[in-house]
């Protein structure tokens, strides 16, 4: 009789996951490299034209989301990513390729479109093939395609932009994700069910963790019901601020550290990696200890208000010393990306299977909208002020925000005896 062996997914699945969100993690983030490296300049846009731009990504991706992780939920995540590395790979591609700003500025929008199924998806694909005891950290492995991405994607990118240009950039970066969609589809399964790799006493044994997982979880029928729930328009607002510090973080530094530095774009980049760095490490680390104790909330809050008090000082420190900048920066990147894993346990463990995944799809879109927020915003506020500081301000106070509103949030007497 076979041993149950439930070692090979995080061998599996997790490789698979990992790369697909860093692929779309690197297909929306290169627009700020780009941009660096003379793309608004060549294309006769302005800063308030330039911001927009970087934007728009963040429309197209918050509007789908409840839908299709529905689609996911119901019927396949497995395919739903596929046919979205097909059509963002195809759009990144295109922004090298197109020369007018309308035509752009609808790629953009059609980017987000297809990337908007994506991580949703690949939550609800979580749920299915790890426990409450693994589930933050096979959440911090997911999201390590968003810092991870920027680690190698700043020098990678930084070198390829200095020796090929930037629209080769975009072109070579976005065939690679329509290259990866046909080994997503070979790699991945929707289930253990359908796994062939794994034998029955494994898939017994983890049907039977899953299954007891959800009988503990309170009944809820439907969407309707769960958006009643007072923590689901909580999180919904949290993760609008912590996301519009995060994104307008991620495209507007390249910018900000070669405009202060005055160094060039290939070194601009290894600069830019290093706080990245030190989130991916941070959220190894946070995911495993929040697993080991079932504690959530405690290894969210105070980081995030660490990490907005670190950008706020590296605003202060600007006009003296870069050095000290730079060092507050590095916080700032990363203890803001060291709670993700587990943010996205709390849903799973606070809703059943039948609503999770989409209520991890509203949280999602709240943060696509702060996303848009903060990347446009922060951009407005460079072209009109010339300067970087009122931007890292405005998202120094969303993170400070977003961890009082995680501080404040008290589980309800039904969760509590789930």
């Amino acid at each position: 009789m076979n041993e149950p062996d439930l070692k090979q997914r995080w061998a599996r699945i997790l490789p698979a996951v990992f790369v697909t969100y860093s692929l779309a993690y690197l297909d929306r983030s290169n627009y700020g490299f780009g941009a660096a490296a003379g793309m608004a300049g060549e294309l006769h846009i302005s800063g308030q034209r330039s911001a927009l731009l970087g934007a728009l990504f963040f429309l197209g991706y918050m509007l789908p989301q409840i839908p299709g992780t529905a689609y996911a939920s119901r019927h396949s995540a497995r395919r739903l990513v596929f046919w979205a590395l097909l059509a963002w790979g195809s759009f990144a591609a295109l922004t090298g390729v197109i020369r007018n700003f309308w035509l752009l500025a609808a790629d953009r929008l059609l980017l987000g479109t297809a990337e908007s199924f994506v991580f949703p998806a690949m939550l609800v694909l979580l749920t299915r093939w790890f426990t409450k005891t693994e589930r933050s950290r096979a959440n911090a492995i997911l999201m390590l395609g968003n810092p991870g991405t920027i680690v190698w994607m700043s020098a990678a990118t930084g070198f390829l932009i200095h020796a090929a240009g930037w629209r080769t950039m975009f072109l070579l970066e976005g065939i690679v994700s329509v290259v990866w969609s046909f080994l997503w589809l070979v790699l991945v399964r929707d289930s253990p069910d359908e796994a062939e790799w794994m034998n029955d006493a494994s898939r017994a044994e983890l049907r039977r963790e899953l299954e007891g997982e959800q009988r503990a979880l309170p009944s809820v029928f439907d969407l309707h019901v769960a958006f009643r729930y007072p923590n689901v328009p909580r999180l919904c607002i949290q993760y609008f601020f912590w996301s519009l510090g995060v994104y307008g973080f991620v495209l507007w530094l390249p910018l900000t550290i070669g405009n202060a530095a005055g160094l060039p774009i290939y070194i601009t980049g290894l600069l830019t990696a290093v706080p990245y760095l030190f989130g991916a490490i941070l959220m190894l680390v946070v995911a495993h200890r929040s697993d080991r104790s079932r504690e959530r909330k405690r290894y969210i809050w105070p980081l995030l208000v660490l990490a907005g008090m670190a950008l706020g000082t590296s605003c202060f420190a600007a006009p003296h010393s870069f050095l000290w900048t730079y060092a507050f920066v590095l916080v700032a990147g990363g203890t803001m990306y060291a709670p993700y894993g587990p943010f996205f346990a709390i849903v799973p463990e606070m809703l059943p299977k039948n609503v999770a995944g989409q209520v991890m799809a509203l949280v999602n879109s709240c943060g696509a909208f702060g996303g848009f927020a903060g990347t446009y915003l922060v951009g407005l506020f460079q072209a009109w002020t010339g300067s970087a500081q009122a931007g890292f301000l405005l998202m120094s106070l969303s993170l400070v925000v977003s961890g009082i509103i995680i501080a404040g949030m008290r589980p309800l007497p039904r969760e509590v005896s789930a």
